[in-house]
Parts: structure tokens; sequence; C-alpha cells
């Protein structure tokens, strides 16, 4: 992974808006529907050039495929694993913060209260490396036509899968979890060996809730860095980076756990980067945890500088501002400017209008430039 040696390097956490024809062949295919596989297949290849060249264009250093042929972060698993054949309640909208304020739930998420999504109800295989070479081999090819720093590509991390998608198979929640390992280990890998940093998807990490009657005796953040750690074992600390997430929504976020309360155990984690929320009302004081907590030798900070859940463009001076905070605490070399979270978690769910998020990561990249000038 590279890290900021001459200049504040920029990226962002992986979903960008994807073209509105994709995104209809996308929800088909989600819906069963008979879908011509070369046309999907051929418009895949097409936003995927589109979105690397906009990355570049807008001074993004490491870039992605934007997750243009999936339908989300995380419910993409269930094309490229056996044993999620069976459906259940998706996990969404179903926060404590929300409880508090069941008006306001109502009002914004109503429509995702009765939504439901993949369930385990077999066993778990890995059957998708045909679909993760086809996305390998489209960034390859679009990366060719521009000039970028690194490229990262993401995967969703076992704890995730086995928070948002029912196990209705596995006795327990940690034989769930130990299946989850074992098979996406194979994409893991894979991504490593394509030569691009692999991020995994982490928001279970922010849980910090207890699974009951494990035999380890662990909690749930301990079980599942534990877990994490297992399934990229084989791949080096400094081709990784974790994404820690509290929830991509505009909402009143007032009951999410502390960044000071988990951060020591997510440190442990293999993975040399630490993408985190750093910009957002509810966390943007948390650079402070930074004054307490030294950063351990091969980390990376990768702080959201600008917010996923507003259409408000950030100042580039307040984005020169956030980097420079963490650059004192921790390093300049130790940042790379990042965002909250993704633009388009789920394909054609936008909170913020898509040109309007490309206009937010040019301001980044240009918040960076007056960074360097500050701290060069």
């Amino acid at each position: 992974m590279k890290q900021s040696s001459q200049r504040i390097l920029t990226t962002h956490t992986g979903s960008l808006p994807r073209p509105n024809d994709l995104q209809q062949m996308l929800y088909a295919k989600e819906r069963g529907e008979q879908v011509d596989q070369a046309a999907f297949e051929t418009s895949v290849q097409e936003a995927v050039q589109a979105v690397v060249r906009q990355q570049a264009a807008c001074g993004i250093d490491v870039v992605n495929d934007g997750e243009m042929s999936k339908i989300s972060y995380s419910t993409y698993v269930k094309d490229r694993l056996t044993g999620f054949e069976g459906t259940g309640p998706l996990k969404l909208g179903r926060s404590a913060d929300l409880a508090d304020f069941p008006e306001y739930a109502q009002r914004v998420f109503a429509n995702f209260s009765e939504i439901t999504g993949p369930a385990c109800t077999g066993p778990i295989a890995y059957k998708g490396l045909a679909e993760v070479q086809r996305d390998i081999a489209n960034l390859k090819a679009a990366l060719q036509s521009v000039d970028v720093t690194e490229m990262f590509m993401t995967a969703a991390s076992p704890g995730v899968i086995s928070r948002f998608l029912e196990n209705q198979y596995y006795p327990s929640h940690e034989a769930y979890l130990a299946a989850l390992v074992d098979a996406m280990k194979v994409e893991y890998d894979a991504i490593y060996q394509a030569g691009f940093i692999l991020q995994l998807d982490c928001p279970d990490l922010t849980g910090g809730r207890n699974i009951k009657g494990t035999q380890s005796g662990l909690s749930y953040l301990e079980l599942h860095v534990e877990a994490l750690n297992y399934a990229l074992r084989d791949i080096p600390a400094d081709r990784m980076r974790l994404h820690l997430c509290w929830g991509n929504y505009e909402g009143p976020h007032h009951k999410d756990t502390p960044l000071r309360d988990i951060l020591n155990i997510v440190l442990q984690a293999r993975p040399a980067g630490l993408s985190f929320e750093a910009a957002n009302p509810r966390h943007e004081h948390e650079w402070k945890v930074f004054e307490e907590v030294k950063l351990p030798e091969g980390k990376v900070l990768i702080p959201g500088v600008i917010d996923s859940t507003t259409n408000f463009i950030e100042h580039p001076e307040l984005v020169a501002q956030r980097i420079e905070r963490f650059a004192a605490r921790v390093g300049r070399e130790n940042v790379i400017a990042g965002t909250d979270c993704g633009f388009a978690t789920f394909a054609g769910s936008h909170t913020v209008d898509p040109r309007i998020a490309w206009a937010k990561l040019q301001a980044m990249a240009e918040g960076a430039h007056i960074a360097l000038q500050q701290l060069w």
C-alpha cells in the first residue's frame, strides 16, 4: 500500500453511482428475471471504464471499479456462495438509534422495514471465481487508459455477511462465521493475487454487542476480528485495508459505539489501512482519539474527510483542515484522504445526488492539494 510520502493521497470507500441501464439490469437479475448475460457483461465493462476515468479526472489517486457489477456491497455474495437459496429479513433500518425516533424511521425507512434478502439455508462454499475474475479483468482493462497511483477492490467481510444475511442452517453464530471465512478466503486471495489492494468492508465491527453462548467466550468484536484475521492469513498486511462504518444513512446515530471503545481491538486486525467515518456530525470529533491511542507501526489511517450522506459539497479548505488534524497526530505519511462511506451502497439508492457525489470527490482532491502546501 502506497503511503503519502510526497503528498496526501486520495481514495474513497468503494461504491459509486452506476449508470441507469446497468442499475435496471442489476435489479432485474436480483428479481430472478432473465437478463441477456452478454449485454450485462458489456454494460459492466463500459461502466467500469467510465468510472475509472472519472475517478482519475477528479484527482482520486487510489481507484477501484465502483462496485459496478454488484447489487450491493454485501448481498452480492449470494451469487458467489452456495447455501444462500433461502430468504429472510434483510437486517437494515433496525438500528437502536431509529427505535428512539419511530416517526422519523417510519417516514424515511418505511420502504426498508419489510425488505427480504438472501438467507443461509445450506452448506456454504465458494462458487464465484469466474465472477471475481471478470471484475479483476474489467478493472485491469480500465486502468490501461489512466494514470493513477494504486488500485483497490472491495469484498464483504465474513462478519458483515453474518450480520446482515440470516443464518437458517448452521447451529451457531460461530459455525456460520467459520464457514464464511473458509469460503470468502477464495475471493480475498484472488483479489490480492491480481495485484490490487484488498478492502474488507466491516460494518459489523462497530456493533459493540456480544454473541451469547459461544464456545470461545470472545466478545462479538473480538470474535469477528479473529475470524477476519484467519481469513486473511495468507495476504501481507500492507496489501489490505479495512473499512469501518456505523451505517451509511442520514439518521440520529446517537447510539453509535464510540470509536474509542473499539479502536484498540480493531487495530489488531491484520489490514494495514483503516478507513473510517470522520466527517459526519456524529463522528468528526473522534480525531482526538488519536491523541490517546498510538498508531501501531505499519498502520495507515484513511479518515473520511467528506460525508457520504449529505448533498453539501465540502469546502476544500475544510477538507484540508480535516486532513491536517490527523497528520498532526499520526504523521502525514500515515494519512490517506477518504470518504465516510460509499455513494451507492445499494445500486440505485442515492442519498447523495450522483453529480454532487463526483463534485464532492473533486473537492476532496482540491483539499488534499491545499493540505500539501501546509504539510510539506
